[in-house]
């Protein structure tokens, strides 16, 4: 008795209304409700009557005839009633036909009772519709405060249950999905080429299992704008074990991007800063080096120099020079080219870096090429001549001054020149010229050619590199010390000895006076063009 009245206590907290056409169904119907301890607030028999007074009353449960008086009908009448208010609805009625069970089904009841109602049958389905409702309100509270969109599908893909946070990504109200294909609700791209992929709810219900989305997928808004989504999709099952429906866990996944984009922004700046510490050093050891090997280097050369002319007095006092084959003075003299060829090496090392890290000073002065350029080249006539080579000096006598760095046009001019003695076949020409750019006469052109050889199109890309050489007739890197005797010229001859430097530190300093250098080839002629402004501003 005790346990009974205390039950009755419980659901006199519950509240009613009974939806019934028929009056006497409906007295009957608050008699058993009453004795069970519900509490009924009142009746209607239509559907509009019954809309109006669940939204005055907001009773926690409704009893719902199906056929009743009015244009709409009981089914009808539920669907409103659960769209606007969420109030659970159990369906009483005489009429268990497929399509009435069918119509039924598809607004989710909480219940379905045949008439006649036996009193037991309608406390357990009261009972197990407010436990449903309980349990399903505290879910669908847990989904509405979640910070992840969730969508929820059946077996056949129609959305039965969307989110707040899943309106405001997809732009659609569930009101309006509720019922629709997925596809149309939850519509994903591929970042990189935007091209569908497979919803993961679909590979879900496939495979049984939880389907991740790939880390760079696009969901497409209802007006198609675009936004970065991540997680998964896991299929629902009922208590025996069968897939009823899948769902689907989704997040904007825009702010995570950002910081993962921002860390590796910050990763990446500090990776620079650690190559750059590492260039600086690696520079500061250059430096360091080339300073050392500078002092380092040009000390032993002198001494050995110096051994060399004291061993050519001590053998030409004692006649071995003037009574022996010639071979020996010209060991003596490779020895020496030796070492003026590693002291020029090292010079030629000092002043690139000197242009690699500004430390080369202009120093202006007004040159009229039609006087100078004949007086620097007049030291090569020599060279040419022993070798029977022409060297030709082509140049306007009406030229205007060029402003420039004497001693940087001196270096440039005398390279090329040498450059085009050592390489120039006997018998052929070289020809040195000047002369103004057409039509602007904006630039001045200093144009060395020389014929009789011509570098092959691969090597010109090549020419400007440090150490880069085109040898004639034999692999570059090969060396015979026999080659010396036929081949250096004259100990009385002053030559460049060459560095492998030559070119590459041309094209520094044509660059240190803002001109440009370029190499062509034409008919059997090699082409050295280099062109220099009219006047170097020193500010460049």
């Amino acid at each position: 008795m005790t346990t009974m009245t205390s039950e009755k206590a419980i659901n006199k907290s519950i509240q009613v209304l009974i939806v019934e056409d028929e009056y006497i169904l409906a007295l009957n119907l608050q008699e058993s409700l009453e004795s069970l301890g519900y509490t009924v607030l009142d009746t209607a028999d239509s559907g509009e009557i019954a809309i109006t007074k669940a939204m005055e009353l907001r009773p926690d449960l409704i009893l719902m005839d199906i056929r009743l008086r009015g244009e709409i009908d009981g089914i009808q009448a539920a669907e409103q009633i659960w769209n606007c208010l969420q109030i659970p609805v159990i369906y009483l009625t005489g009429h268990s036909d497929k399509s009435t069970v069918e119509r039924a089904t598809m607004t989710f009841p909480f219940g379905y009772i045949l008439k006649p109602v036996r009193e037991q049958e309608l406390y357990v389905a009261i009972q197990t519709a407010l436990n449903r409702y309980e349990r399903e309100q505290f879910l669908s509270s847990v989904l509405r405060g979640m910070g992840d969109g969730v969508i929820v599908v059946d077996t056949q893909l129609r959305v039965k249950y969307m989110n707040q946070i899943a309106e405001t990504l997809t732009g659609w109200q569930f009101d309006t999905a509720k019922g629709r294909m997925l596809s149309d609700i939850f519509q994903i791209v591929d970042e990189q080429n935007r091209q569908p992929v497979t919803n993961p709810i679909v590979l879900a219900l496939q495979q049984e299992a939880t389907i991740y989305l790939s880390d760079r997928t696009l969901l497409i808004t209802k007006d198609q704008t675009t936004v970065p989504i991540a997680d998964s999709a896991t299929p629902i099952k009922d208590n025996q074990g069968v897939i009823t429906g899948s769902v689907m866990v989704f997040r904007d996944d825009t702010q995570r991007r950002l910081i993962e984009e921002r860390n590796l922004a910050q990763e990446r700046s500090q990776q620079l800063e650690i190559r750059m510490a590492e260039v600086q050093k690696l520079n500061q050891f250059k430096e360091e080096f080339l300073a050392a090997t500078s002092h380092e280097m040009r000390t032993p050369l002198a001494n050995i120099k110096m051994a060399i002319s004291l061993l050519e007095n001590i053998l030409d006092e004692q006649g071995v020079l003037s009574s022996s084959s010639n071979y020996i003075e010209r060991c003596l003299y490779i020895l020496r080219h030796e070492c003026d060829r590693e002291l020029d090496l090292v010079d030629d090392l000092l002043e690139m870096r000197l242009l690699e890290t500004n430390l080369y000073q202009h120093e202006l002065t007004s040159i009229y090429l039609q006087y100078w350029l004949p007086h620097c080249v007049e030291g090569f006539q020599t060279i040419a001549q022993s070798q029977q080579k022409t060297l030709t000096v082509q140049i306007s006598q009406d030229l205007p001054p060029l402003v420039t760095d004497l001693a940087v046009l001196t270096r440039i001019v005398s390279e090329l020149v040498n450059n085009a003695c050592k390489y120039t076949p006997s018998g052929e020409s070289i020809i040195v010229t000047a002369q103004l750019t057409a039509p602007t006469d904006s630039a001045m052109q200093i144009i060395i050619s020389n014929s009789g050889i011509e570098i092959p199109p691969a090597e010109q890309s090549r020419i400007f590199e440090p150490f880069y050489r085109i040898i004639p007739g034999r692999e570059e890197g090969q060396f015979n010390i026999f080659d010396y005797f036929n081949q250096i010229p004259s100990p009385t001859l002053n030559t460049h000895t060459g560095t492998g430097l030559g070119l590459a530190l041309v094209k520094k300093l044509v660059k240190f006076l803002c001109g440009s250098i370029t190499v062509t080839n034409s008919q059997g002629w090699t082409t050295f063009l280099v062109q220099l402004p009219l006047t170097l501003s020193i500010d460049s």
